[in-house]
């Protein structure tokens, strides 16, 4: 994957699909579900993923919403495979049984990410340790795919020590772990106290140097630092919501919204080199890792800014994946 972003910029590295608007929880941080959208059609989902195979893309990551809600999940995790890009998912595990993960086995799955905000669910968020330890058993038992647990600190949640114990158990499994920093529940990202910076070191010297991020970013972020960085969202990296439009992120709904029916090399060139105004306080770590591969070429430029209605900042509203 390296060498081959290094070799040419005019191919998306890492795409998020969204088959699945509808979720069947409600974080009060998020606001990247509802909970009344239907599944994408399966031939709709079959086209996307062919178009992002022929921008040669690189790996295709399937979100949501709660993409195990998807009837027809395993399918299209089988058509990324099948046009040799890798495949990652990204869930909130509360769907996930012996079955249903030997079925994401033969499906082709590379990479599976869950994200646990504490270890006693809340009214800030029902991703807890309690609840889903059961299913962690199941894929340290079940799974052939790699498996990585994103604990967090920051944006309400009450006992950041949490993140700690919710680390080491992802440890005791096998699994990798790494954290994040989460907003608010009005999508404002709070800075980080000193306990919380304290347990967001402590975290991030368990994480398994071989897995890979990009620190530096995530370092700033918590001490309230700006980052000095050239995005390369809507190039190198796409996210295609569930009505088939190209965004910066789930934090940019809403531009460039072009169809990606209709995406071509001129778009992401275009992109590529497209100065965004929100780079300096992005808290989207897969742009952040992608970005980094082209961290010292392609100066950019500022363009105008989005048009009205356009999504906020990315850096005001997202939670680090």
């Amino acid at each position: 994957m390296i060498a081959q972003g290094l070799l040419s910029t005019d191919h998306p590295v890492l795409a998020h699909l969204i088959p699945m608007r509808r979720c069947n929880l409600a974080c009060a941080y998020c606001n990247e579900f509802d909970a009344v959208s239907k599944p994408v059609p399966l031939e709709t989902m079959f086209r996307r993923i062919d178009k992002l195979a022929e921008l040669g893309t690189t790996i295709m990551t399937v979100s949501g919403g709660e993409p195990l809600l998807h009837p027809d999940l395993d399918a299209i995790l089988s058509r990324i495979r099948s046009t040799g890009a890798l495949c990652g998912l990204i869930t909130n595990g509360y769907l996930l049984t012996a079955e249903r993960i030997q079925r994401l086995n033969r499906a082709g799955l590379e990479h599976l990410q869950i994200s646990i905000d504490n270890v006693t669910p809340d009214e800030v968020s029902k991703k807890s340790l309690k609840v889903l330890d059961k299913k962690l058993q199941l894929l340290a038992e079940h799974a052939e795919f790699h498996v990585n647990i994103n604990s967090v600190v920051g944006g309400g949640i009450k006992n950041p020590q949490d993140a700690v114990v919710v680390g080491r158990r992802a440890l005791e499994l096998g699994f990798t772990s790494t954290v994040g920093i989460i907003h608010a529940g009005d999508g404002q990202l709070l800075p980080l106290s000193a306990q919380e910076r304290a347990i967001y070191r402590q975290m991030k010297s368990m994480e398994k140097g071989s897995y890979a991020r990009v620190n530096r970013f995530q370092d700033n972020i918590a001490n309230g630092r700006p980052n000095n960085w050239r995005c390369r969202a809507g190039a190198r990296y796409l996210y295609i919501c569930e009505d088939g439009l190209v965004h910066y992120c789930s934090q940019q709904r809403g531009y460039p919204a072009k169809p990606l029916e209709e995406y071509t090399v001129a778009d992401i060139r275009r992109e590529y080199l497209t100065e965004k105004g929100c780079a300096p306080h992005c808290t989207v770590s897969c742009v952040h890792q992608v970005s980094y591969l082209d961290f010292f070429r392609g100066p950019q430029e500022r363009v105008p800014a989005p048009p009205a209605g356009a999504a906020p900042d990315a850096g005001s509203l997202v939670q680090i994946e």
